[in-house]
């Protein structure tokens, strides 16, 4: 992970390392976005929510902006964005936060007037109805505290659909397996000796009645095919006081652009 233009281009960030815990932006969108926002990073004020290790928020800096506010509430991940604030040198330009982003302190810190917001929230925040909602109300209050010509940009698996209803669970004691053939046949000797099947990283929550086809040879992914899926939605992602979302797609994601309704 590295810086890719302005005055700090070039230079890494460090970082945990782990997909799970960190999110960045692959080089080829965060250009795109930056191209984007051109000539709106010099003398900004920015916020930087869900910041994880500063590749958004130092990418502005070195763009020129004045003023960045970077919000990350894992303790772990916020100690690799000081390490970045203090290796790079931007200590008198960056604030850091470890706190809740959607809490109302991270807006109580938000820089005046604000001309950049950056919201990056997880994925299954975004997919979870109401995680949508939480996430929502504070890029509406993000926007409220824009300058006549700034930007909020939030970023959101893509297409992005919720779920209708409630879906309840399969079995109340689920059973797993990987679905891999060695594994499967391995899963199999070792149910039929009584022994507990091992935990596997890529796992299916099974019912009975596809515990007792798999233990036949029977293909798991018939009875997957014929359980019914449930309905899903795309959700509203405009807001009464923006002006958009401008959309920008991208594989498995999309950047949306707001901009405070005029008037």
């Amino acid at each position: 992970m590295r810086i890719i233009a302005g005055e700090l281009r070039h230079r890494p960030l460090a970082s945990p390392g782990d997909a799970d815990t960190t999110r960045p932006y692959p080089d080829r969108v965060k250009e795109s976005l930056f191209q984007l926002l051109r000539g709106h990073c010099e003398g900004a004020a920015v916020l930087d929510a869900f910041s994880g290790v500063g590749s958004i928020g130092l990418e502005c800096v070195s763009r020129g902006a004045l003023r960045v506010v970077m919000v990350e509430q894992d303790k772990r991940v916020a100690e690799f964005l000081r390490r970045n604030v203090e290796a790079l040198g931007v200590g008198d330009r960056c604030d850091v936060v470890v706190g809740d982003a959607l809490g109302a302190g991270a807006l109580a810190r938000c820089p005046r007037p604000l001309h950049l917001a950056f919201f990056d929230p997880p994925y299954a925040l975004m997919e979870d109805a109401v995680g949508f909602a939480r996430v929502m109300g504070q890029v509406s209050r993000a926007i409220a505290l824009l300058d006549d010509t700034g930007f909020v940009v939030l970023r959101v698996p893509w297409p992005l659909t919720h779920v209708v209803g409630e879906v309840k669970p399969t079995s109340s004691r689920p059973r797993r397996f990987k679905p891999k053939a060695s594994e499967r046949e391995r899963w199999k000797r070792e149910m039929r000796r009584g022994a507990p099947a091992r935990a596997v990283e890529e796992t299916v929550d099974l019912t009975p009645e596809e515990i007792e086809a798999a233990m036949r040879g029977e293909a798991i992914e018939a009875h997957a095919a014929a359980s019914p899926k449930p309905p899903r939605v795309t959700p509203d992602l405009t807001l009464p006081n923006a002006s958009g979302p401008e959309v920008h797609e991208y594989r498995g994601m999309a950047v949306l652009l707001y901009m405070k309704k005029k008037g």
